[in-house]
């Protein structure tokens, strides 16, 4: 498969880093082509353009200032997704891209009546989240009931590429954890990956 790994962490010898790091490893190794969108080494800009916001609703969507970026969505087959999760949301530079990669025209068609939108990522059939919290997993899963799988799986996936498989692991309290904990991590992130063929 045509794989793109999207990164998502400012600090090159970061944890997160080093997982995606490892996972476009195992993706290569099993024979799968990768592509890597590593938003901040690449000076990837968040915020979306005048151009492109008010061409959301027009019939074409302004995506010259982000062709490349859309182009890689569109060709991939499955999608890993590498970042923190902070303030249990994406960085900002992670959701700047989703605002303008993910645009209309890209990843979704707009209804005629402005209804629901249609999917156009029908090529994308994987999705692995692998993410690092500084929480303890019961705040994300009792308290606030895991608010970024929500958002992927329902809003942006669950739009977008609707029949696409949806896995995500989430690494707890990484800012105090042992090699013993990080090397479980990561052989629960190279099993999942283990599964796509």
């Amino acid at each position: 498969m045509k794989c793109l790994v999207v990164i998502a962490h400012p600090l090159q010898e970061s944890l997160c880093n080093s997982l995606a790091a490892q996972a476009i490893e195992t993706l290569r190794a099993a024979g799968h082509e990768v592509l890597i969108e590593d938003l901040y080494r690449n000076n990837f800009a968040a915020a979306m353009t005048d151009a492109e916001r008010s061409s959301c609703y027009t019939q074409c969507y302004d995506a010259g200032a982000i062709q490349p970026e859309a182009d890689r969505l569109l060709a991939a087959d499955a999608l890993v997704l590498c970042f923190p999760t902070w303030w249990f949301g994406f960085p900002a530079i992670l959701k700047g891209w989703f605002d303008r990669v993910w645009g209309p025209g890209i990843a979704y068609d707009h209804a005629t009546d402005l209804g629901p939108v249609k999917p156009r990522l029908h090529k994308l059939r994987r999705v692995l989240v692998v993410t690092t919290l500084g929480s303890p997993w019961w705040v994300d899963w009792l308290v606030l009931h895991r608010p970024v799988r929500r958002v992927l799986k329902r809003a942006i996936l669950g739009t977008c590429a609707p029949n696409c498989r949806f896995e995500m692991l989430s690494l707890y309290k990484s800012e105090r954890l042992d090699d013993a904990q990080v090397r479980r991590f990561s052989a629960k992130v190279n099993k999942a990956l283990s599964k796509w063929a």
